[in-house]
């Protein structure tokens, strides 16, 4: 009679049908002005204590020679003193072009930058545009992470930012 040892080696990997998906909708409205500049943009993801969990989008003028763009960055006021002032840039899946007026989105996935492996916890979703020769605005959506069930959740700007969305999908 023999006997057999078997052994089994369990590998854990991500299940990417697990992945927990952020869509994040923002609007930039058309303004009827009579010097237009497409607005900067940065979209980022706080803690509880206001610390900067990840940074998903930074639009700005990417085209000015010599990096010209980014000295304007610092009007994204709360942005730059929370973590900007500290990130390199381009960076790259997170950096990109200022929008047109209109609907952008933004899609990501835990697990990949830029949202990373975010820990569970409360969080604010934050987006904050500022135009030259325009305005500032500031927008936050508070959200838990993970999420059991589908949750869309939205807020209103009302200048420079029109409907900003944030639909997490588990």
């Amino acid at each position: 009679m023999h006997k057999w040892l078997v052994v089994f080696i369990a590998i854990v990997l991500p299940w990417p049908a697990l992945a927990t998906q952020l869509a994040i909708s923002v609007a930039i409205p058309p303004l009827k002005v009579a010097e237009y500049h497409r607005p900067y943009v940065a979209a980022w993801i706080e803690d509880k204590d206001h610390i900067v969990a990840a940074n998903l989008a930074v639009w700005y003028d990417v085209r000015k020679a010599d990096n010209e763009g980014t000295k304007w960055l610092k009007d994204l006021r709360q942005w730059w003193r929370r973590s900007g002032r500290d990130t390199p840039m381009p960076v790259d899946g997170v950096s990109g072009a200022t929008r047109p007026a209109g609907q952008h989105r933004l899609n990501l996935a835990s697990g990949s930058p830029p949202l990373g492996n975010l820990p569970p916890g409360r969080y604010e979703l934050v987006v904050e545009a500022a135009r030259e020769v325009g305005g500032r605005e500031v927008l936050r959506l508070p959200f838990a992470w993970p999420v059991d069930p589908r949750t869309p959740l939205s807020v209103h700007g009302k200048d420079e930012l029109g409907l900003v969305t944030l639909d997490i999908i588990p």
